[in-house]
């Protein structure tokens, strides 16, 4: 597994550009499976990282961020709580 932590959350913020956010992850972020999807109000995020505070910061400096979930895929492979 090339990347350690599945990367969820919802970004709810004001004039929100999913393709702009899709750009700055692929310019600036190592990591795969990128999901970005939403409208100008709320933005769900999924992605796969080594540096997922990388990826919060990010979004929280686009808007409000929760339902946040940073689970940690190596351990799920052997059956352990994420």
């Amino acid at each position: 597994m090339s990347y350690k932590f599945d990367t969820q959350l919802l970004i709810e913020g004001i004039d929100l550009e999913v393709d702009r956010i899709i750009e700055y992850f692929n310019d600036n972020f190592d990591g795969d499976c990128l999901l970005a999807v939403g409208d100008d109000r709320l933005v769900k995020i999924h992605f796969h990282t080594n540096e997922p505070w990388l990826v919060l910061e990010y979004c929280a400096s686009l808007g409000d961020i929760f339902d946040l979930v940073v689970e940690n895929m190596d351990r799920q492979a052997i059956g352990l709580q994420g």
